[in-house]
């Protein structure tokens, strides 16, 4: 993996939010170090969606848990650990911050973020069928509240490499693995052969 590579490389690596890999022992069970594919520092939870009730590991097998909204609180963790590495002498780093959001439940941001989208308001796609209309307004409403917060958070990490003097000297990379259809064609969610939910950044 690239963070085994990087490791022999001499980098520290960080994985910080959703994990999704591992798929032994269900979604909340604790991940040890042999099976982190190369991660040294660690907090992880292989998956939830209950992003303002989010559980996650470090090294130890007690369960933790962010505070408040997850990803909010995984981009000031992930601050902490870039800012660690700006100091003289650190060692490079890869760092993986990985968010749960904008995955469904969609009604589940912050409030400042939730009243920044109308529902009545909302642009649908054409092929949306009439029928589907109003819970997609809906659900579009929330998905872009949890992409807006988003874009906070990545303001926040740019900034932080920005302040750290690390901007000029670290590849960011964003992507995502899945889109959500959000009533396009009719259907919901992922795991459908339509740009909406297969197309990603990258």
């Amino acid at each position: 993996t690239i963070a085994k590579e990087l490791k022999a490389a001499g980098y520290d690596t960080g994985c910080i939010g959703k994990w999704h890999v591992d798929g032994r022992g269900g979604r909340s069970a604790f991940i040890p170090r042999e099976r982190r594919q190369g991660f040294d520092y660690w907090k992880v939870l292989e998956c939830t969606h209950a992003y303002n009730n989010s559980p996650y590991y470090a090294d130890g097998p007690e369960q933790l848990k962010w505070e408040g909204y997850d990803a909010i609180a995984q981009t000031r963790d992930a601050q902490q650990f870039i800012r660690a590495h700006g100091k003289p002498g650190s060692k490079p780093f890869l760092l993986w911050l990985a968010w749960g959001p904008p995955h469904n439940p969609y009604e589940t941001a912050p409030e400042k973020y939730r009243a920044m989208y109308s529902p009545e308001k909302i642009q649908l796609r054409p092929n949306v069928p009439p029928a589907m209309e109003k819970p997609a307004r809906g659900w579009l409403a929330g998905y872009y509240a949890h992409c807006s917060a988003l874009d906070d958070c990545m303001k926040q990490i740019m900034e932080t490499l920005s302040s750290t003097g690390l901007a000029d000297d670290t590849i960011l990379l964003f992507t995502a693995d899945h889109g959500d259809m959000l009533s396009s064609q009719g259907m919901q969610r992922k795991q459908k052969p339509y740009d909406e939910s297969i197309r990603i950044p990258m």
